[in-house]
């Protein structure tokens, strides 16, 4: 019988990453990577050796530990995760800091694209008061998205099937925040790594990755009370030709955010009186 030390060792030269070996191996056992401190001499059963070096097997083949796990830790939630949905990425935990500070007392939030529900969750449980609405155009996402709404006692939160503003009709937000596609369809990182299973729906738009952000920050001011905020996250190299979009939709105070590693990461903008 191996012990937890061995395998675990084993599994990290095999996935060339220590992290992910116990990440699997702790969704084998049931346990948390705590664990593993006070049980490195633990004999690992057949059973669990089996279905461990099953899970090895599927990582070293390039498929997503969150989908392998069917979880993903986002802001302090775990949340499901799958085929269908984008996987959270902590970098997009920028966009959720961003609503927070500029959501008023009671305000509305409309979450675009919400695949598993990461964002338009995150804020739900930092605001308590605040009626959030999250939609997305994939019915299996969706699905996802209620069930970690349930899972984390936030069912207030409504979903609903839509392309970006179809099924909100005249309603009004305060914020408006999306993680859209944004990947240039020719990307070669696409067929590349994680990406290859994540669905292509939620990562490429256009010859230029923007026809989506451009698509949402159209129809902002429709869809914004006076003064009422746009968030959109993009690609690192995007900020320009994505403040040049809002400019152009003539929002006002248009930035852009930086991510933890000076990469820009979000922009956005201000609507202006009617």
């Amino acid at each position: 019988m191996t012990d937890v030390r061995t395998i675990l060792r084993q599994a990290a030269e095999a996935l060339d990453d220590r992290l992910e070996a116990e990440l699997l191996l702790a969704h084998v056992l049931g346990v948390n990577r705590a664990w593993f401190f006070a049980h490195a001499d633990d004999g690992l059963g057949a059973d669990a050796t089996a279905a461990f070096g099953e899970l090895v097997r599927r990582r070293a083949e390039g498929e997503p530990v969150a989908y392998i796990t069917g979880t993903r830790d986002f802001w302090s939630m775990t949340l499901e995760v799958g085929p269908a949905t984008l996987i959270p990425r902590p970098e997009t935990e920028l966009l959720v800091e961003l609503v927070l500070n500029r959501l008023p007392a009671g305000g509305r939030v409309l979450d675009l694209g919400t695949g598993s529900g990461a964002i338009a969750l995150a804020v739900a449980k930092e605001r308590r008061d605040a009626s959030v609405t999250a939609v997305d155009f994939s019915e299996p996402a969706l699905l996802v998205a209620r069930r970690n709404a349930e899972r984390h006692g936030l069912q207030r939160v409504r979903f609903a099937a839509s392309d970006w503003y179809a099924a909100v009709g005249d309603e009004r937000f305060d914020v408006i925040v999306s993680n859209p596609p944004y990947i240039e369809s020719s990307d070669a990182h696409l067929g590349q790594g994680d990406l290859r299973f994540e669905p292509a729906s939620a990562l490429a738009s256009g010859e230029d990755g923007l026809d989506d952000i451009r698509r949402i920050a159209s129809g902002a001011s429709a869809h914004l009370v006076d003064g009422g905020w746009l968030l959109m996250e993009h690609g690192w190299n995007q900020g320009d030709a994505a403040r040049a979009v809002l400019e152009r939709e003539g929002l006002a105070d248009v930035f852009t955010a930086q991510d933890l590693e000076a990469r820009d990461r979000v922009s956005g903008a201000k609507s202006v009186a009617r």
